[in-house]
């Protein structure tokens, strides 16, 4: 017998053992489970029996909160044992899928690592079957090739020598195949991952995690980590591990799903990654999207536009008029740290010069003089919020007039008792008399005690001279004056537009100060170039104690134009103590063809540092056609064509939702197909009609991009529509139009 032959007969042993033990650890917890349930049915029985139900009496009382204690326990430990066995079950089909033979340092004896979803140990033993891809140890698999390893454990570094490395494909608890591999997750196992087509959920990658991604999810050591990745380099799908692995670290950090938030592009993608971590055998974290902050923020008081039709106002208006410059110039300089500036000196100019305190007096005694007053909210060491240290100022002059109504109300008494018509209700008149005067004194002093942060946002716009004093030495747009009246006509009308909601939430934050999300530690920022500086001195409010990864790609970038820059900003305004950028270069989601075909949509420097991955398909096609009617014919074809070929995820790109949804109405009527829409349902399997930018961060087996003209795509803003519709496509990239085509193309 050969070494192979040896090798494959060890493993189908040592496979075979692993199931056995899972399945005899399912039967044990299963039979635990059962009893936990009768136990906790009989207890609740119990505690219904034996105890009243509603009792002021202190012994009913502890006697209920034994009983609650006791069955609250047994709760917990149901949700454990029932939480083991879902692990149990996922790990039947596949329990590992790697192996790493290490000899540590000092010891003779090597240990053969097998790395899998979770942990699993026979507890009576001490025998560790598989270990979890997030322990520390398993970094090895991932970082190193056969010679000198390091890991961190509890007890400090380990250091020893990696003898072989074997990767494993298991389904349905059967060894298709394994071989060795001396360097990192090789192109072999990770070809037949990424050659599969897609389901319309993301998937786990922790198979195929490479190097470069597990420094980015096992970092522990910074408080910002800003990750540049091109399109289709996975950076979503190591956010999400990132968090699964900080979650499992959390056991020892007390980091728990309710201590982070996902902020996501839109809600079309939340839904997209919300299975990724409970695959990864961690409870789903809080998500959302900058709107719905908006919207908890404004409740109701201000407009409904959204980031999405703030993008189809900019696409329309660049194609049909030249309006779209002027309110791209608008969301730039509102969003920009010059409009921060001028913001901050907004706040101070009003403290120091525009609240205009006054004299307190009341039933002829002062209370407090306007100098006064002002002195102490300008003694502020402590950095109370505005309005907060204006109601402290309200509430100590009432309290101050408290006992001195007492001496007002008696006064009134003597004055009624005086005055005709109210002999028989001189008590009640003269407390009406002095709630009348009370009222008033209190609508005194909320004359400067009350301060509106969209009163103050008006201020700026409706006063032109202010706005010049504010902006002094600062850089302003050339188009100033259009956007300062085009601003006040708005906010006459009543209207905001979206480009408006971040000043307004950062002076509603600095002025009435943030105690919301205090028990948020650590924000995940996915399309980080999608949020304006504003934006983030927003979140850096919001989320006062938080640490912070932030992923994004410049390149896909769609109403503003930046640069790397804007990494240097992120970083100087969330202003951690440890902060590292990393980039990832190589694309993994499309095929070399299709990969070469985007990056030559891209200008030259967009196109540096990229590399594909060596998986092979089809050239991308480019196909005119004479008429709208014959393009849609050919869509219907290729739909047919390609759900026959067994692709599960076939996505018809437009560049607008009016266009999407003019497309879906012609297509629907020969095909299954859904149409996505901003708020609308989540990705499923099968086709699908969707706007250009609400398609970032997805990916589907099969893309065809719809009326991809001269006339549709042609500035440098439609350019990166385009450059995000064709990333999206993993195995097939089919472009249609009609008349000329894009230059891009």
């Amino acid at each position: 017998m050969d070494s192979y032959q040896e090798n494959h007969q060890e493993e189908i042993k040592y496979l075979s053992d692993t199931i056995a033990f899972i399945n005899e650890e399912m039967e044990k917890e299963e039979i635990d489970l059962l009893e936990e349930k009768s136990d906790l049915i009989a207890a609740r029985k119990d505690r219904y029996e034996n105890t009243v139900h509603i009792s002021s009496d202190f012994e009913s009382l502890v006697d209920m909160n034994l009983y609650h204690s006791q069955i609250n326990n047994q709760i917990s430990n149901y949700n454990t044992n029932s939480q083991r066995i879902k692990k149990l079950k996922k790990m039947i089909s596949s329990p590992y899928f790697g192996r790493f033979d290490f000899i540590e340092k000092g010891f003779s004896e090597k240990e053969k690592i097998y790395v899998g979803l979770y942990n699993l140990m026979d507890r009576n033993t001490g025998q560790v079957y598989v270990y979890d891809w997030r322990a520390p140890i398993s970094s090895i698999f991932y970082r190193y090739e056969l010679g000198e390893a390091m890991c961190d454990t509890p007890l400090g570094i380990s250091r020893g020598d990696v003898l072989l490395k074997r990767q494993y494909q298991i389904r349905n608890s059967k060894l298709k195949y394994f071989f060795d591999c001396s360097v990192r997750i090789t192109d072999e196992i990770l070809q037949e991952v990424l050659s599969h087509n897609t389901s319309a959920k993301m998937k786990n990658i922790i198979e195929t995690i490479q190097k470069e991604q597990d420094v980015i999810i096992r970092d522990r050591e910074h408080e910002l980590l800003i990750v540049q990745g091109v399109a289709g380099s996975g950076k979503t799908s190591i956010a999400l591990h990132r968090i699964a692995f900080l979650l499992y670290e959390g056991l020892n950090s007390s980091l728990q799903s309710n201590n982070v938030i996902i902020i996501s592009p839109n809600a079309v993608f939340s839904h997209y990654i919300s299975s990724v971590l409970p695959e990864l055998g961690e409870e789903n974290v809080r998500q959302s999207i900058f709107d719905d902050l908006v919207l908890d923020a404004f409740k109701g008081r201000f407009g409904v536009e959204t980031r999405d039709m703030q993008l189809e106002t900019l696409i329309h208006s660049r194609t049909n008029t030249v309006g779209g410059d002027q309110r791209r110039q608008s969301i730039d300089f509102k969003g920009s740290r010059i409009f921060k500036q001028i913001l901050d000196r907004l706040l101070w100019h009003y403290g120091h010069q525009l609240i205009v305190f006054e004299d307190v007096y009341y039933n002829g005694t002062i209370i407090a003089t306007r100098q006064q007053l002002k002195n102490r909210f300008l003694h502020n060491e402590i950095g109370i919020p505005m309005a907060k240290q204006l109601k402290i100022i309200e509430k100590t002059l009432l309290e101050k007039v408290h006992p001195l109504q007492r001496n007002r109300l008696k006064r009134l008494e003597k004055i009624v008792e005086k005055s005709e018509g109210h002999e028989f209700e001189i008590k009640s008149f003269s407390r009406l008399l002095a709630i009348k005067q009370a009222k008033a004194f209190r609508k005194r002093i909320q004359r400067f005690t009350n301060v509106d942060y969209s009163q103050l946002y008006e201020l700026l716009f409706n006063n032109r001279g202010l706005l010049v004093k504010l902006s002094k030495s600062l850089e302003l747009p050339d188009n100033i004056e259009e956007i300062v009246t085009t601003t006040q006509e708005n906010l006459r009308k009543g209207q905001v537009h979206y480009e408006d909601y971040t000043p307004l939430l950062y002076l509603k934050l600095k002025i009435e100060g943030n105690d919301l999300f205090s028990e948020i530690k650590h924000v995940v920022i996915d399309e980080a170039q999608d949020y304006s500086p504003l934006q983030y001195e927003f979140f850096k409010l919001l989320y006062k104690n938080a640490t912070y990864t932030v992923l994004g790609d410049i390149q896909q970038t769609i109403e503003k134009m930046i640069d790397h820059s804007l990494y240097d900003d992120i970083s100087e305004i969330l202003n951690k103590r440890k902060t590292v950028k990393l980039s990832l270069d190589k694309g993994y989601r499309s095929t070399r063809e299709i990969n070469t075909f985007t990056q030559n949509l891209l200008d030259e420097g967009g196109k540096q540092n990229y590399c594909s991955i060596e998986r092979h398909g089809e050239e991308p096609l480019v196909l005119h056609h004479e008429t709208s009617e014959s393009m849609y014919e050919a869509i219907i074809g290729d739909i047919a064509m390609y759900t026959e070929q067994g692709y599960e995820s076939i996505a018809v790109i437009c560049k607008t939702q009016d266009q999407a949804e003019k497309v879906y109405c012609r297509l629907k009527e020969s095909v299954q197909i859904t149409l996505i829409k901003p708020r609308g349902r989540e990705v499923t399997k099968g086709a699908l009609v969707i706007p250009s930018y609400m398609a970032k961060g997805l990916e589907f087996d099969v893309v065809i991009v719809y009326d991809a003209n001269k006339e549709n795509y042609s500035s440098d803003f439609d350019r990166k529509l385009l450059y995000i519709a064709c990333t999206r496509a993993l195995h097939r990239l089919v472009i249609y139009y009609k008349g000329d085509k894009s230059s891009w193309l």
